[in-house]
């Protein structure tokens, strides 16, 4: 049989690595600049944990885990009946009581909860660990991908949403990746969905528009439609998600729309509050208020991010929002948070795309000792020690062989020197130094080695 692996996850090899680990390593510094520390949870939680969290379609994406045993084995229907009631997205003991996570947010709650009196309140916690989703794989949507969140628990506070706009400023600075924060408030949709004739419309509304990029606006109206709404229900959605100009023109265009809605009023000016912090300082991040986007999860409460990367076809690359009781859901109510996260796979393909990674990142081995024979070896490893305790990778051949097989081996490995200490040398005390990019060869005393390298 030929190996393969699952449809929608993948191997990574070492150039690919030092791109992932570079991007993953810009991430976690800046969040360790803006006090946030580290949390990690299991890639299993508890279904009921995860389910009725997502809404019935991320419902749908949680992977199930079946248990060990089913319960009933030797009854069909029963065993039947539970496998279709966890195809549609519910849970059942007798077939499933565990799933991958989802995402980072879920479980940061479900800790929160669990462990409230221990915390130092305001949480300010980031995670870098990889989800799951039983979505359709295609270009920059897997089935296994990393995620990595930056949440705060604990404080109603909007200085946070400054913050967290800001992280992402940072990050993509550092990255060099040109980007625009698209923003919205859930407390605005819930107006929206005030002005149509009920906030119980909320969800039908939000997922529907969450999905106007992909389907374009005549599909999601046959959507709305589809889910009750009128035609004149239908028109004020439309009229909402068609607000266009400047933040200042489309900030007025709201407060003319929900003069009469205080819930879509106090949406509105949480977004101006954030806009004029963040536009005093000195990252001023490309923010955009954008009336289509929904991020359309049960939990955000508050103002939502999402983040795109200007003149790259991929969807966002990172989002987030409000939640300000989600621990209410594991029966620690009260406590609000916020959080953002980096979709990690997605900025690979943008930076890839985009031609930014360094030059130099592929740098792995620095120097190859030639293997020369068994006089020389331990004089060769005592060497590679001691460069090593500089903090220089080096390798020694594995075996003696021919020059030439040893040039190539350093030559598909990428490795800048190469270094050859033979008999003659041995006897002299010197050493030979090749630079393999130039070419350039030089015998020199051993004690010039660490600094030849260095520079």
């Amino acid at each position: 049989m030929k190996p393969s692996i699952p449809q929608g996850t993948r191997d990574f090899s070492a150039p690919v690595l030092r791109k992932r680990n570079y991007i993953l390593h810009t991430i976690k510094s800046t969040f360790e600049l803006y006090g946030f520390e580290p949390l990690e949870t299991p890639a299993m939680e508890n279904t009921e944990t995860l389910l009725g969290k997502y809404g019935d379609e991320g419902d749908k994406l949680v992977f199930k885990v079946l248990n060990n045993g089913l319960s009933n084995p030797d009854k069909r229907e029963s065993v039947i009946s539970d496998f279709q009631a966890v195809l549609e997205g519910k849970t059942n003991k007798g077939i499933t009581e565990r799933a991958l996570r989802y995402d980072l947010t879920i479980p940061f709650a479900r800790y929160v909860a669990m462990n409230y009196s221990q915390l130092t309140l305001p949480f300010k916690r980031y995670q870098m660990q990889p989800v799951w989703r039983a979505d359709r794989p295609q270009r920059g949507r897997y089935r296994e991908f990393w995620q990595c969140d930056a949440d705060i628990a604990g404080s109603s506070s909007l200085l946070h949403e400054t913050e967290l706009a800001l992280i992402y400023s940072h990050v993509f600075s550092k990255l060099k990746v040109p980007v625009r924060i698209h923003l919205n408030n859930r407390k605005i949709l819930t107006g929206l969905s005030a002005l149509c004739g009920g906030e119980d419309l909320m969800m039908d509304i939000t997922v529907a528009i969450d999905k106007l990029d992909k389907l374009g606006l005549e599909k999601v109206k046959e959507e709305l439609i589809g889910k009750g709404l009128s035609m004149e229900q239908v028109a004020v959605v439309e009229s909402f998600i068609s607000i266009t100009g400047s933040n200042e023109e489309k900030i007025k265009q709201l407060e003319d729309l929900f003069t009469t809605v205080p819930v879509g009023m106090e949406g509105i000016q949480e977004l101006k509050h954030l806009l004029s912090n963040c536009k005093n300082t000195k990252q001023n991040p490309d923010l955009v208020i954008d009336s289509s986007l929904a991020r359309g999860l049960n939990y955000y409460t508050g103002t939502i991010f999402e983040v795109k990367a200007n003149g790259v076809q991929m969807g966002s690359i990172g989002g987030g929002g409000r939640y300000d009781d989600l621990t209410g859901l594991f029966g620690v109510k009260g406590i609000a948070g916020v959080g953002i996260s980096f979709g990690v796979d997605r900025i690979y393909d943008v930076i890839e795309e985009l031609n930014l990674f360094p030059e130099n990142i592929q740098q792995g081995t620095t120097a190859l000792f030639f293997n020369t024979g068994e006089e020389q070896q331990q004089q060769i490893l005592l060497l590679a020690e001691e460069i090593r305790s500089e903090g220089i990778a080096c390798e020694l051949f594995h075996e003696q062989a021919k020059f030439d097989k040893q040039f190539k081996y350093a030559e598909r490995k990428s490795i800048p020197f190469v270094i050859i200490l033979g008999s003659n040398e041995m006897a002299k005390g010197t050493i030979i130094v090749k630079h393999l990019s130039s070419s350039k060869q030089e015998e020199v005393d051993k004690h010039q080695l660490i600094s030849i390298l260095k520079g």
